[in-house]
């Protein structure tokens, strides 16, 4: 663990950790300097994950954080407390020989980190201080999983269809695992929108499955490449997020895929722009967070969201 901060002594950081910290960072994998793969191991083990649920992470408020990091002034009041924060369980898919796993055949909690440097809110607490961990470090995880985020009420046969922005496709990285391995018949297809290339942290691994399933698909879409925003650039797309796609109909003519609400599941996870969640949700008075988001377009087609008290077929988890 990197020096504490001067508010206190070594010796009652040292008490501090002891007394909040349960886990141990095993792995890190840094796909660049604000984006990493974080492999957490539980003092206590596992509990029974359910793929696409999360748990809670936590680092105390007496840990340095990252240069660079928004300042956050006095902290004398919370300084021996943890910081915690919700974060969906990712997972590898392919172990290290290669072969399929699922969250429930590993012996450690894998998740997908974005650094926030600063907040218009207040500053990131707990972000900066996780990018100061190594491996052997020690930090708070929560000893238990939670969430509906799943794949419960979706049949062998049917296709299923995920749209994430970011890190919000780490929940999908467990569900696309539990999919293969259970032999899903339907169309698999997988969709995340990121600003750079260098911000697809699983990119290799989803050709791999491409490669292997015949019924996978995984569609990557950028915003702020230079054939995103330079008109002169030989291969110019224009800045197009996962709405637009598929308001336009380029979605289903590239994957040649119906977005059917017969045949299909779909899950959206990450950016409520993108998922576009609705604030009344009885339908004589519809009305969205924003216009235009994924979940109006889906309603429009047929689609419902799936409630604990109503099986539908949209699904989705938000993320801030």
């Amino acid at each position: 663990m990197t020096s504490s901060p001067t508010l206190l002594p070594a010796s009652e950081v040292e008490l501090l950790r002891l007394e909040n910290y349960n886990a141990t960072v095993i792995g890190i994998r840094r796909c660049h300097d604000e984006l990493m793969v974080l492999r957490v191991r539980p003092d206590r083990g596992l509990p029974y994950i359910v793929a696409g649920q999360y748990t809670v992470l936590g680092l105390g408020y007496w840990e340095d954080r990252v240069p660079g990091a928004q300042e956050e002034g006095d902290i004398s009041r919370v300084v021996r407390k943890v910081v915690k924060r919700a974060y969906s369980i990712s997972c590898p898919i392919l172990d290290e020989g290669g072969r399929l796993v699922s969250v429930n055949d590993l012996d450690y909690m894998e998740f997908y980190v974005v650094l926030v440097r600063r907040s218009d809110e207040r500053p990131p607490a707990l972000t900066p201080r996780l990018f100061r961990l190594t491996v052997g470090d020690r930090l708070f995880c929560g000893p238990h999983v939670y969430g509906n985020y799943t794949l419960a009420r979706v049949p062998l046969d049917a296709n299923v269809v995920f749209f994430a922005t970011g890190t919000g496709e780490a929940p999908h990285n467990a569900m696309i695992a539990q999919l293969l391995k259970t032999g899903q018949r339907g169309r698999i297809v997988h969709v995340t929108s990121v600003r750079w290339k260098k911000d697809l942290g699983y990119l290799a691994v989803h050709r791999e499955l491409e490669r292997r399933f015949a019924n996978y698909r995984y569609q990557v879409l950028t915003t702020r490449e230079p054939e995103n925003l330079d008109p002169s650039h030989p291969n110019y797309s224009g800045k197009m997020h996962i709405q637009d796609y598929v308001a336009s109909g380029r979605f289903e003519n590239d994957m040649n895929l119906a977005l059917d609400p017969d045949t299909t599941h779909v899950f959206l996870c990450g950016n409520p722009a993108m998922i576009g969640a609705p604030v009344r949700t009885q339908a004589a008075q519809r009305r969205y967070a924003v216009s235009g988001g994924m979940v109006e377009l889906l309603e429009k087609r047929g689609f419902q969201i799936d409630q604990p008290h109503e099986s539908g077929n949209i699904h989705f988890e938000s993320y801030w």
